[in-house]
């Protein structure tokens, strides 16, 4: 009998044990509910050639395509794809920005789009392809213009940079469709790649 009870507890002991290291494991894995998150707004052409490469980004949190910079409320695809609403179409990136700073998100952002071409990217002419900076802050407008100076000043793309800074305004959430397109339609149309440049 005292056999049988000095096993049990033993069993007892390292069933308790291993559920605890389980317990801790899921823990670490679990998201933290309040890690701190920042939003920013980006359009450089198509965004479905944006949303992809931006949403490989460590430190990117959430990532949508939208509609932004223009006066037409409920904007959608069919306004917006005619270039005269002035909406462009826009990536909402959300992130952990003490994974990834502002400044450094911005920098990728002038990598995989050509800040250029004015109203262009590739063969998308329009308005609603120009480069844009819509901020959210006044931090969000300094770093975005310190940025833009730097990447002008680098010349790595041989041409002044034509990126708008603007104030963000209302963001009107693209057609089920257009988000994750890539995702859904890997051999999907997309202008984007990373550029080896520095700045």
């Amino acid at each position: 009998m005292k056999t049988t009870k000095s096993a049990l507890t033993l069993w007892t002991l390292i069933t308790f044990l291993a559920f605890g290291a389980f317990a801790k494991t899921a823990e670490k894995a679990k998201p933290k509910a309040n890690a701190p998150t920042e939003v920013s707004y980006l359009a450089g052409g198509c965004f479905w050639g944006m949303e992809e490469l931006l949403r490989k980004l460590p430190g990117v949190t959430h990532i949508e395509v939208g509609y932004m910079g223009g006066k037409i409320p409920n904007a959608n695809y069919n306004i917006v794809h005619t270039g005269t609403s002035n909406h462009a179409e826009t990536v909402k990136v959300e992130f952990n920005p003490q994974q990834l700073s502002y400044e450094n998100l911005l920098l990728y952002f002038f990598k995989i789009h050509d800040p250029t071409t004015l109203n262009r990217q590739g063969n998308d002419i329009g308005t609603q392809y120009r480069s844009a900076i819509f901020y959210t802050s006044d931090q969000q407008k300094e770093t975005a213009h310190k940025v833009i100076a730097r990447v002008d000043k680098s010349k790595a793309w041989g041409k002044p940079v034509t990126t708008v800074l603007e104030k963000a305004g209302e963001f009107w959430k693209a057609e089920e469709e257009h988000q994750d397109y890539l995702q859904k339609n890997p051999e999907g149309y997309t202008c984007h790649f990373v550029r080896k440049v520095d700045f």
